[in-house]
């Protein structure tokens, strides 16, 4: 993956998820800067968004990726999510699915999966 001075996360609105994954990424990527992209309940907007929806994301990782140098983003869900309320095995199995819609998008970047736990500690879904 090598090191780059930003990354990008769809993360949930809710600020408690926010830094755990900020500092995560920082720490695991030996990045600096975040660039986020923010939602309530990002794993469901993703699935089930509308294209126009969807096509905003898009733009928003592209910018990320081209005009920032991102190499990795991380599709985050998390514990106690008010915009996108389920159990952590159905939120685990949105990711997966968020993961694979990012990857259909043939972006040139990385895409991982995090989940943020009632800890408020990162745990990798998928890499």
């Amino acid at each position: 993956m090598g090191n780059h001075s930003f990354a990008t996360a769809i993360n949930c609105m809710d600020g408690r998820a926010q830094l755990p994954v900020i500092h995560w990424m920082q720490k695991q990527y030996g990045t600096e800067y975040i660039d986020m992209i923010t939602e309530a309940g990002p794993t469901k907007f993703l699935l089930e968004g509308s294209e126009e929806q969807l096509s905003s994301v898009q733009a928003k990782i592209r910018i990320s990726a081209e005009n920032h140098g991102s190499g990795v983003v991380a599709i985050v869900g998390h514990y106690d999510c008010a915009g996108n309320p389920c159990p952590k095995e159905d939120k685990v199995q949105q990711i997966r699915s968020s993961v694979d819609l990012i990857h259909s998008w043939d972006f040139p970047i990385d895409v991982i999966g995090l989940y943020v736990n009632d800890q408020w500690e990162v745990e990798v879904v998928t890499e």
